[in-house]
């Protein structure tokens, strides 16, 4: 495969009159992108050294990353990293590298390499299109300021004197790019740099500016707008998100798995031949993290035996035959009003009717509500990011009431002042009904956040809400949040008020192989079959059945297991056939995880059985988001080899 490269080093007689004049240099240079993933690290470096030392100059130190241009990651890595002494800095990258570092430091930044361009391949921004504006890098003698891109009149000569306070009279919300170059200069005493340079003439009919001005403005506020990272899948909700919910008719038998959380299976506490009634504990939980399991429908257990299992293969399960008649348990009947409710009732209420979370993660709500630390925030996830999938939505619209009751519920047990409902904006209807709903609630407030995946993600929702990020290895409650679902939270309404543990769920039916998809209120333990079948059955021949959505859900080779606790959706799509090609290490994956991580390099490392590398990149903060996967030009299955790093990193001693 031909290397396809980013830059490349100057020529030692084009370096030699920019390191005329300074001393003790650190080097930083890219490990360049887009090419044959044979090796992390390039020589170009070395040979950088080589020169500056041939000149007599002393070299600080140096360091080498991956997509120097990825500002979040680099910020992290640079902090500490240049020695004291270091008076300027050179760096071998192409121009956005050098402009991201320029924009991270005081010093004096000079560009030791020239960029390429390849018609067809990987450009700027992690994009497709390559960078045409100038045609020349001025980045050198400003400071690593573009003028071409960051001055909205692309002038090359400085500043036309339209400026105002600051700011351009063109784009009266942009900086003046060229008043930004004075104080950077000025500040590193390179003024004069600037001012012995010739006049500059450009041809405007080489280039449409504008374009690629737009592009780039446009491609850096989607790439930070509320986290970095993220992607924007085809959302495909149109088939189910303006169908009400619809009530499935009671199963003749459920079937419930004692796993349907995070943690240690429930035990069964009943055996073959029982009677049960709806609400009873049929499996106690079996350690602090775990949930207790609940019959569904009333009748006899038939069975007690392992049964297929949407996400474990298998799993032990209690089989119940209804008896029709869906009676109650004495267990179920309504607690005390909310506000007679102490913090630790409401905790043992959650925890005995067996709520987790319904987003899909399953983590015991629970041990959510004991965090031992002070919550500022209680974030209820209504983003429902994860394309196709409309439960949320429908359950945001028409139980309302009851999910400002379960937030008014949690802020107590928390004591947290205050609770925000985050909605994405392609959900207007939910936003408007909630923001009418919370009107004169003290302390509630809506959201609307920019639709992007994964929004979702409790980490996402933290650094989009409050600003924070949880550190690596750590929990929300670490930066004073606490992040449920909506449907969660309408769980613990339905178990303070009626109390009536988690016997049941709204699940999202749709995809293009389904004749009639809808959205359905359904009790744990009915067959997915069964569901699948009252929508017309699949409809197809090269079909890809998920439970979940197309991101993250996870694959089924049949559809006989039971809807679960974290059942949120079961869909038919096509099959991607697409043949894994080798990774061409064009970054993509890197720019697009929302968690600073660089998936290209586990599918590396769990290639070659390399844990410790593994564990070293922090695969375990990998969240299995599949935007990596979702982006990568190569189709390589980067979510299969992460689960298998992951797996190998939990086996180090």
């Amino acid at each position: 495969m031909e290397n396809y490269t980013k830059y490349q080093l100057k020529a030692a007689e084009e370096i030699i009159p920019f390191l005329n004049g300074t001393d003790n240099i650190f080097v930083l240079a890219c490990n360049k992108c887009f090419k044959e993933f044979e090796t992390l690290h390039e020589p170009d470096c070395e040979a950088f050294i080589q020169i500056a030392k041939a000149q007599g100059k002393t070299v600080t130190g140096s360091a080498k990353f991956d997509f120097l241009c990825n500002k979040n990651r680099t910020a992290k890595r640079l902090a500490e990293l240049i020695p004291e002494g270091t008076e300027s800095i050179f760096v071998i990258s192409c121009g956005l590298g050098v402009q991201t570092i320029a924009d991270l430091v005081s010093l004096p930044v000079y560009a030791a390499a020239n960029s390429l361009n390849y018609t067809g391949h990987h450009g700027m921004a992690l994009t497709d299109k390559a960078c045409d504006a100038c045609a020349q890098c001025y980045l050198n003698i400003t400071g690593g300021i573009c003028p071409i891109v960051d001055c909205s009149k692309s002038l090359v000569n400085g500043q036309c004197g339209g400026a105002k306070n600051g700011k351009c009279e063109v784009d009266p919300n942009k900086d003046c790019a060229w008043e930004n170059i004075q104080r950077r200069l000025a500040a590193q005493g390179r003024v004069s740099e600037l001012t012995a340079q010739s006049v500059q003439v450009r041809d405007y009919s080489k280039v449409n500016f504008d374009l690629i001005s737009r592009y780039v403005k446009a491609i850096r506020e989607k790439r930070f707008e509320g986290y970095p990272g993220g992607v924007h899948p085809v959302e495909g909700k149109e088939a189910t998100e303006h169908l009400p919910l619809v009530r499935f008719p009671e199963p003749k038998s459920v079937v419930l798995p004692m796993s349907m959380h995070l943690g240690a299976p429930a035990t069964p506490v009943v055996a073959v031949g029982d009677k049960v009634k709806v609400g009873q504990v049929i499996g106690e939980a079996a350690g602090f993290i775990s949930a207790p399991v609940h019959a569904s429908i009333s009748g006899t257990v038939v069975a007690i035996e392992e049964r297929p299992h949407a996400t474990r293969g298998t799993c032990l399960a209690v089989v119940i035959e209804s008896d029709g008649q869906n009676t109650l348990h004495e267990s179920v009947r309504p607690n005390k009003p909310l506000d007679e409710l102490t913090g630790d009732e409401i905790i043992e209420i959650v925890k005995n009717a067996g709520i987790v979370g319904m987003g899909g993660a399953g983590f015991p709500t629970y041990v959510k509500l004991k965090p031992n630390k002070p919550i500022e925030a209680v974030l209820l996830n209504g983003c429902e990011c994860e394309p196709m999938l409309t439960a949320d939505h429908r359950v945001l619209l028409e139980f309302a009431d009851d999910i400002i009751f379960g937030l008014k519920a949690m802020m107590k047990t928390l004591n947290a002042p205050r609770g925000v409902i985050v909605i994405e904006d392609n959900k207007p209807d939910a936003i408007e009904l909630m923001q009418s709903k919370i009107a004169g609630e003290e302390g509630m407030e809506v959201c609307v956040a920019k639709t992007k995946y994964p929004q979702g993600g409790e980490k996402m929702l933290i650094k989009r809400v409050l600003g924070r990020s949880v550190p690596s290895g750590g929990l929300p409650a670490d930066v004073g949040a606490v992040v449920s679902n909506v449907s969660t939270v309408k769980a613990i309404s339905d178990a303070i008020q009626k109390g009536m543990p988690l016997i049941e769920r709204v699940t999202t039916v749709t995809g293009k192989y389904i004749p009639h998809p809808g959205n359905f209120i359904v009790k744990i333990g009915t067959n997915a079959a069964e569901l699948v079948e009252a929508c017309g059955g699949i409809q197809g021949t090269d079909e890809t059945i998920k439970a979940g959505g197309p991101m993250m859900g996870f694959v089924q080779e049949h559809l006989y297991t039971p809807i679960m606790k974290g059942s949120n959706g079961i869909i038919a799509i096509d099959t991607d056939n697409a043949e894994p090609q080798e990774c061409i290490k064009c970054g993509r994956c890197v720019d697009v995880c929302p968690m600073d991580l660089a998936p290209l390099n586990f599918m590396k490392y769990a290639g070659t059985g390399d844990w410790q590398a593994c564990k070293e990149s922090n695969i375990m903060d990998c969240m299995e988001c599949r935007c990596c996967e979702y982006i990568c030009s190569s189709k390589l299955p980067l979510v299969t080899m992460i689960k298998l790093g992951k797996n190998g990193v939990r086996g180090l001693k």
